[in-house]
């Protein structure tokens, strides 16, 4: 079964991290359901029912043995538990935003094919208040900011609708604000795009922008970067956005 049709709630995920606590983010652990139940106040058969969903989910491995079950926190299930993470920051800290750092890298140039697509091109201008560069900047993120990426989940988005034309279909997406940092000099306003259907792994992020970012922070292949990605508002819903400016070049 996979995760999108499988329902993880707050008592899953309560599990998921319990089960993280004893070990299970690092390697596998061996549980009980009735000692996992006694920890979460809940009887061994509704320990063992929500380990079966978050196995189904994806979130968990599990290999269970005739004293108990191995189980491992998947990267999916680490994913979900740093979403948590991002929320309480936000909570406590004030945090309202996501920093990830990564290198600059040369994409396939598909970017500059689908943000000049008119039924996406005409969103962008709309709800994000600029006219973007046709292309994207590509940033490989480090290992640590794969990790930290899950944490988008807790950040606000602009919606780019899904639309067809009389050829094919082309799927949604969601932009994240953001402002791009190289030594000492930054560059906004900035979006994160994230199509549902891409060809990137998670360790690729695209940005768009009105005018091209290698120019405006004097980039190349491999130079070091730092994204930092707040709550985003749609230009349209707030208050009249003033025209984008002209600015030439390329994200």
């Amino acid at each position: 079964m996979s995760a999108s049709t499988t329902t993880v709630g707050h008592d899953e995920v309560v599990a998921l991290k319990t089960v993280a606590l004893y070990g299970g983010l690092r390697e596998p652990v061996k549980v009980s359901c009735s000692t996992l139940g006694e920890r979460l106040d809940a009887s061994s058969q509704t320990a063992s029912r929500r380990l079966q969903r978050l196995e189904s989910a994806g979130l968990l491995d599990r290999d269970v043995v005739g004293d108990g079950q191995w189980v491992t926190v998947t990267d999916a299930g680490e994913r979900r538990l740093r979403a948590e993470y991002a929320d309480y920051r936000r909570l406590f800290e004030g945090e309202a935003g996501l920093s990830l750092s990564g290198t600059v890298t040369s994409g396939m140039g598909e970017g500059r094919h689908y943000i000049q697509l008119s039924g996406y091109h005409e969103q962008f201008v709309e709800r994000l208040g600029y006219e973007p560069f046709p292309g994207t900047l590509n940033v490989e993120l480090s290992e640590a900011a794969v990790r930290a990426r899950a944490g988008l989940d807790s950040v606000e988005g602009v919606p780019i609708d899904g639309w067809e034309d009389e050829e094919r279909t082309f799927g949604p997406a969601t932009c994240y604000a953001a402002e791009v940092r190289v030594d000492g000099e930054s560059f906004a306003p900035v979006h994160v795009i994230v199509p549902e259907r891409t060809h990137h792994d998670e360790d690729q992020l695209e940005l768009i922008a009105p005018a091209r970012l290698r120019d405006e922070l004097g980039l190349d292949d491999d130079d070091e970067v730092r994204v930092y990605v707040t709550d985003a508002e749609r230009a349209d819903e707030s208050a009249p956005a003033t025209e984008a400016s002209g600015a030439g070049g390329s994200a």
